[in-house]
């Protein structure tokens, strides 16, 4: 079961994430960070939101791989 702690309000996540409200609603509009509408407020699922951040973690990560190959390359 769904507990309260689960589920996000659009100012909770903005909180958490050290991230404006605007940038954030946004990503949500945009299907950037997974959301869901309910009426005319989101709501973010905490599980959701940390599979999305794990995701651009590791995004983030093999694009900085590939930026050091790069780099590695070009002074060869």
């Amino acid at each position: 079961m769904i507990s309260e702690e689960d589920i996000l309000t659009l100012q909770e996540l903005s909180a958490w994430l050290k991230i404006s409200e605007r940038t954030l609603y946004g990503y949500a509009q945009k299907g950037i960070i997974p959301g869901i509408k309910i009426g005319s407020a989101w709501r973010f699922r905490r599980v959701d939101i940390d599979a999305w951040l794990e995701e651009q973690r590791k995004l983030t990560e093999s694009s900085r791989d590939r930026d050091k190959l790069k780099k590695l390359q070009e002074v060869r």
